[in-house]
């Protein structure tokens, strides 16, 4: 009985469902989910893999119509343990999941974005998005 009417839910309520359903498709895999209390250094949770690997996970959630964005301060694009995981809703379907490596952003185009805000005026801190 699982509910697709996304419009229910305010922008918090999906991003935790999103955040709650990334780490349930990793587990379906047979990988080990380590969660952190804090999400101060941009990283979600962590995936561990039966060799002993593992990949630290960003989650963020969008609509068919959004945006998103990380902190450059908080997602290190030097890191190839670090992905992005983008759950993107769509009205009566369940989220589609991609993972993107955070070194994507090396190479910047008009999907992968970097945003510097250098200019005067310009009051957001540096960003990476899509």
């Amino acid at each position: 009985m699982t509910n697709t009417d996304w419009s229910r839910l305010n922008s918090l309520q999906l991003g935790r469902y999103a955040e709650y359903f990334g780490k349930m498709e990793f587990a379906s895999y047979g990988l080990e989910v380590y969660t952190s209390e804090v999400d101060d250094h941009g990283v979600d949770f962590i995936v561990k893999d039966k060799k002993g690997r593992f990949c630290e996970i960003q989650v963020k959630s969008k609509t068919e119509k959004g945006y998103v964005f990380m902190q450059k301060s908080k997602f290190d694009i030097n890191n190839k343990n670090l992905y992005l995981a983008l759950l993107i809703f769509r009205q009566g379907k369940i989220p589609d999941i991609f993972l993107i490596p955070s070194e994507v952003w090396k190479v910047p185009n008009e999907v992968f974005v970097d945003r510097k805000y250098d200019k005067p005026g310009q009051k957001s801190a540096p960003e990476w998005g899509g």
